[in-house]
Parts: structure tokens; C-alpha cells; sequence
């Protein structure tokens, strides 16, 4: 029984962290909350690499 619950766990760590970087990079594409929270010297590095 303990290991058909980890079996089931690790597709969904792995979905889930897909997720959240999906949503950090379009947080930074568009330039959103974490990306305003970042210093400026890291947001304009960050702006050189999107464009």
C-alpha cells in the first residue's frame, strides 16, 4: 500500500514543478509580480535575455 501511494506522488511532483516554472517564466516574460520584486540590475540582465 506505501508504495502505490509513492508511485502515485511522483508523477504529480513532477507536474507540479513543471507548473511553477512555467509560471515563473511567463511571470518574467510579462514581467509580473516576481519580476518586479527582483533588483533592477537583475531585471534588466533578465529583459537582455527575454528580448
Amino acid at each position: 500500500m506505501n508504495n502505490t501511494s509513492k508511485k502515485r506522488k511522483s508523477p504529480l511532483i513532477l507536474l507540479a514543478a513543471c507548473m511553477i516554472a512555467v509560471a515563473g517564466l511567463a511571470d518574467i516574460k510579462y514581467r509580473g509580480l516576481f519580476f518586479r520584486l527582483l533588483p533592477e540590475s537583475v531585471q534588466s540582465f533578465l529583459a537582455q535575455i527575454i528580448k
